[in-house]
């Protein structure tokens, strides 16, 4: 009688609260056979993905004293189908490891999971255990592994599978189809295309996709003209096809004719805006819309940042931290945000989303450290915020994080500016150890750095053994050092390849002729001097070796 009356229960839309409820009643009148019905429901009424659903479903999973096959299977398919994919694999490798055999509901899900975070060694694995299990004939199965190799770039062994497949459906095709589009080979994507005995929105939006990428837009556009049916994807693809190309107006209009936009089209234009320099057209459209998702907040945010208006950027991060927006910034968000304090010099505000990164649990990754890195570079009080650079420079190696070359130049520039010149040459010379190539930027600032400390010779040394031709930002910051040391000598050196890099400059020749006054050399300063006048030489404004020397 119990187990009839929970099953009626079960058989009802559950909430996570409401199934925990008859959980309750399940395990105090040890009816735990029920359990996999009860998970089964849970998942089925969860229309969107949530992680206390999740906990919830895995604390059951994980405390079953007999693992259920079915129960697992239809979890991991939960997590793929709403993006968790590493959580997807994290389980599967578990309900293995239970000494559960997957069935291919669990293997498809796991082999999309490895598609979407191109895990190739748990594919392999997950293949293998295919060749073995008896799955190599399940056309979803072998779909999923198509899908899989093409995702990886490896065209040779997707192609191998799908040859192998009897009864190819339509997304097996379209899976071999948008393999050999990713790869950019259009001319096998055209022959698959060709082939396939249906075609479906999917298989019109990859072609036209293909060749937009491609920049071939009159293919695209034809393909276009063509197709039976068209839905929100495939005006998108052309609209972003015609901004790849730099075409906006084209874009626009073809924005303007969609019957249905989303939140995708208007980003897309956003974005487009943004690049090209026309905020207030991306500032119209994203008005437009009422309801506004985490993209959109970012793309916006980004347009703002990117265009040199930083207190607007910051003005709509705030907005979207208030409580009735309900929306959580990501990496994304948290970038532009510190691009915004970078350009107005508000070390305070860039503290504060440290700060809030930490509590909301927000891992620091390459792009954020870079981003502080540099913010803490450029801020009114450089000793302070230089060590706040240098302490985040230090915590990343020692999280494992690799730096690029901004956050080099980020934090040679934090060395600099607190003089630590030890510490500063040594993290230059660490470059190569991470794969990357100093610029001539970098030169200029380790170049400032060893001169400023009155290590003219090493400064020197370290120009000649350039891999590339030093530009005036070099030379400059050399000449720099050589009027705070009073070297007569090798300011004659640093100042000739300056005049020659950068002739019309004015700026150089002051600065020898003042190297040559401060030594007693009168005649060679007026010498200088009344070249300046007699040339016309000017001093542009915001393009001197300081400048690029300070960068």
């Amino acid at each position: 009688m119990q187990v009839s009356k929970f099953t009626v229960l079960l058989e009802k839309s559950l909430t996570t609260d409401q199934a925990k409820q008859i959980h309750c009643q399940i395990v105090v009148n040890s009816l735990i056979n029920l359990e996999p019905l009860l998970i089964r429901q849970t998942l089925k009424y969860a229309a969107h993905y949530s992680p206390r659903t999740t906990h919830y479903v895995k604390s059951i999973l994980l405390g079953m004293q007999n693992p259920d096959v079915f129960s697992a299977s239809l979890t991991i398919r939960y997590l793929s189908q709403h993006g968790q994919f590493k959580e997807a694999l994290s389980l599967y490798a578990q309900s293995h490891g239970r000494g559960l055999f997957p069935n291919t509901f669990a293997i498809s899900s796991a082999l999309k999971a490895c598609a979407r975070v191109l895990c190739k060694v748990g594919g392999l694995m997950i293949h293998g255990q295919v060749q073995k299990l008896g799955f190599c004939k399940v056309v979803f199965v072998q779909t999923a592994l198509v899908d899989f190799y093409s995702k990886l770039g490896d065209m040779v062994v997707a192609r191998k599978v799908f040859d192998e497949i009897r009864g190819k459906n339509v997304v097996s095709w379209n899976s071999m189809l948008a393999g050999y589009v990713k790869c950019g080979d259009l001319a096998m994507a055209q022959s698959v295309f060709d082939e396939m005995p249906v075609k479906d929105v999917i298989s019109w939006n990859s072609m036209v996709s293909g060749f937009a990428r491609a920049n071939d837009m009159e293919q695209a556009y034809e393909l276009f003209r063509r197709m039976p049916q068209r839905n929100s994807a495939s005006w998108n693809a052309m609209v972003t096809g015609y901004v790849e190309c730099g075409k906006i107006e084209l874009a626009r209009s073809f924005f303007d004719a969609m019957p249905e936009r989303n939140n995708v089209s208007y980003i897309t234009m956003i974005s487009a805006y943004s690049k090209y320099g026309n905020v207030e057209s991306a500032k119209e459209l994203y008005d437009q819309l009422g309801v506004k998702d985490l993209f959109l907040y970012n793309a916006m945010i980004a347009c703002f940042a990117q265009n040199n208006r930083a207190k607007e950027a910051l003005q709509l991060f705030e907005e979207m931290l208030n409580p009735n927006v309900t929306l959580q910034p990501d990496k994304m968000t948290l970038a532009s945000a510190i691009s915004a304090c970078s350009q107005l010099g508000d070390s305070k505000y860039g503290i504060w989303i440290e700060s809030y990164m930490r509590e909301s649990g927000i891992p620091m990754d390459d792009h954020l450290a870079t981003s502080f890195i540099d913010l803490y570079a450029k801020c009114g009080n450089i000793d302070k915020a230089a060590k706040e650079a240098i302490k985040l420079f230090e915590d990343m190696m020692v999280a494992g994080i690799i730096p690029n070359t901004v956050t080099f130049t980020g934090i040679l520039t934090a060395y600099n500016h607190v003089g630590m010149v030890e510490e500063g040459y040594h993290c230059f010379m660490s470059m190569q150890r991470h794969g990357l190539v100093p610029s001539l930027d970098h030169y200029a600032i380790v170049v400032d750095l060893l001169g400023r400390a009155g290590r003219l010779e090493e400064a020197h040394e370290l120009i000649k053994s350039m891999p590339m031709q030093p530009h005036a930002g070099v030379w400059g910051a050399l000449l720099l050092a050589c009027s705070l040391h009073n070297n007569v000598e090798l300011a004659e050196i640093a100042a000739k390849n300056c005049f020659e890099l950068d002739p019309d400059s004015s700026g150089y020749h002051s600065l020898l002729a003042n190297i040559y006054a401060s030594a007693g050399r009168w005649d060679d300063a007026k010498r200088l001097r009344g070249a300046i006048e007699e040339k016309g030489l000017v001093k542009v404004p915001g393009s001197s070796w300081m400048d690029c020397a300070k960068s």
